[in-house]
């Protein structure tokens, strides 16, 4: 199953982007949504949650952090949204301890396949990478950072449950594919990684799926070159 991601679906047409204008830079990476009442886990809406795995630093170049900016950040390591726009599912919340409370998802992002216009139809039907974007921007810890839950699921006739150890297998993966210089929509970027331990726990106590967990949160700087 998780070898389908070499699959190329170069022969299908490229979408282009537009990325958003820019904002004020922060000056903190994140806060720990645990000081302020916040979860590391979303809310999956059965009493359990996903883990927020990856973060995208606050202290990323500010276009990276816009909705606008984020995506073409995606398509840039091979993700893209949802197929034809279309969303399977109900979303899930999370509570960064910012004051906001428990929020829907920002987006939920696919991987693409190598085609970020309708690559994301694949992982739909055969499985892959995804992940959901939430944001830390209330009053009370406006890190501006991006909390990513990320997993890697099984295809659509295991109705999309996730893989055993599907979300260490899904943060590692797209932490792979960021790591470096990466480009899309005229846009290039340089990413680097810092494990971060603590803000998790290890095993599969409150996760979804019963699914265990390393307990590392993978912390990335997006620097626009």
């Amino acid at each position: 199953m998780h070898a389908v991601r070499s699959l190329s679906l170069a022969f299908l047409a490229v979408a282009t982007y537009v990325s958003a204008g820019p904002l004020a830079k922060r000056a903190v990476a994140y806060y720990d949504p645990n000081d302020n009442g916040g979860s590391m886990l979303t809310n999956a809406g059965n009493g359990l949650g996903e883990p927020l795995n990856v973060i995208i630093s606050g202290l990323s170049s500010p276009d990276v952090l816009t909705y606008d900016g984020s995506i073409n950040y995606a398509r840039a390591i091979g993700f893209s949204t949802e197929c034809l726009g279309i969303h399977l599912g109900g979303p899930q919340s999370a509570n960064l301890g910012d004051g906001n409370g428990w929020v829907n998802q920002t987006v939920e992002i696919r991987e693409d396949y190598g085609d970020a216009s309708v690559g994301t139809c694949l992982e739909s039907a055969a499985g892959g990478d995804h992940f959901r974007i939430f944001v830390q921007n209330g009053t009370e810890a406006d890190s501006g950072a991006l909390f990513l839950a990320v997993s890697y699921e099984e295809d659509a006739s295991e109705d999309h449950d996730i893989e055993p150890d599907g979300y260490d297998i899904g943060r590692d993966d797209l932490v792979s594919w960021a790591l470096g210089t990466t480009s899309y929509g005229g846009v290039t970027y340089s990413t680097t990684a810092e494990n971060i331990t603590g803000l998790l726990s290890a095993g599969s106590s409150g996760i979804n799926h019963d699914i265990s967990i390393d307990g590392i949160v993978t912390l990335l700087t997006v620097t626009i070159q």
